[in-house]
């Protein structure tokens, strides 16, 4: 399972990392970066309106693999908890079973009925 979620991790942060590199590329407002590889001229491999519609469907197609992949994430990262009841419930539980001695004698020494904290001296 963790392999899964590491290639899925994986896919995730190239999408990204793609995804924030073709939206400086494309031409347009505040992504002007475009206009330096010549995203803007009409002699381009695609056409004039070509290389804006590829660009366009390439980041789209991204942005979904990015969100297909945290939903993944999501999916494989939340897991169920072992025991039902309350988390209140399972001190008390655990205090009803009887101790066997050797569990016993590891076991931490009690606080004072008074509930005061126990001090040590020197």
């Amino acid at each position: 399972m963790n392999v899964i979620v590491n290639v899925i991790f994986a896919v995730q942060m190239l999408a990204a990392l793609v995804m924030i590199g073709l939206i400086l590329i494309q031409h347009g407002k505040g992504a002007d970066m475009g206009a330096a590889f010549g995203s803007g001229s009409s002699g381009s491999l695609f056409g004039a309106s070509g290389s804006a519609n590829f660009l366009s469907r390439t980041t789209a197609v991204l942005a979904s693999v990015f969100l297909a992949s945290t939903l993944a994430l999501a999916y494989f990262g939340h897991a169920r908890p072992a025991g039902s009841g309350s988390v209140l419930e399972a001190p008390a539980a655990a205090a009803a079973q009887p101790a066997d001695a050797a569990s016993a004698a590891t076991a931490p020494p009690a606080t004072p009925a008074s509930g005061a904290a126990q001090i040590p001296t020197k």
